[in-house]
């Protein structure tokens, strides 16, 4: 009796070890990882300081996605899916607003950033979208989204911003 205690016990922590090492063992590509400096809960100002809403980034099945919520302070809403689509070799984005507008973007790392492009249609006419996200030493990223109307010679600055690590709310 005792013999198949034990052997029971050794099955079950058996068990249990490979539960946590299939839950710790996360995406197998580790190009996946390279967004990872996003991963948070973030206050985001613009470049005069001002905070223009808040953004949390997320890890989802098993660390091969990233899911961003954005919460604008005057009301906007968001959501994205950004991946490592190993077909393609290259981070894919995929952002819709609240009102239904989505925007869809790829590229991947160049000299430590990730830099994401796409194409819209803004004001009736065809514009190609960038966003690049960079780490800063103070932990901080800043993301830059630019707009081009003219096939990429020239950029428009849509967005300048900080994301910084969102404070936890003061007790009253």
């Amino acid at each position: 009796m005792q013999t198949l205690i034990r052997l029971f016990a050794v099955l079950a922590l058996a068990l249990v070890a490979g539960v946590i090492q299939a839950a710790d063992r996360g995406c197998p590509d580790p190009l996946a990882r390279q967004f990872d400096f996003w991963i948070g809960s973030w206050e985001v100002s613009n470049q005069d300081g001002s905070v223009v809403g808040h953004n949390r980034i997320e890890p989802i099945l098993d660390r091969c996605v990233l899911q961003e919520t954005w919460a604008g302070a005057s009301g906007s809403a968001g959501t994205s899916l950004n991946f490592f689509d190993t077909a393609r070799g290259k981070w894919r984005q995929f952002w819709v607003w609240r009102e239904g507008t989505t925007l869809e973007l790829e590229g991947g790392l160049v000299d430590g950033a990730m830099v994401l492009e796409g194409d819209s249609v803004e004001e009736g006419k065809p514009a190609r979208n960038r966003i690049t996200w960079t780490k800063q030493p103070d932990e901080s990223v800043r993301q830059l989204w630019e707009l081009s109307r003219d096939g990429g010679t020239s950029w428009q600055t849509l967005f300048d911003g900080t994301y910084r690590p969102a404070r936890p709310p003061q007790a009253p």
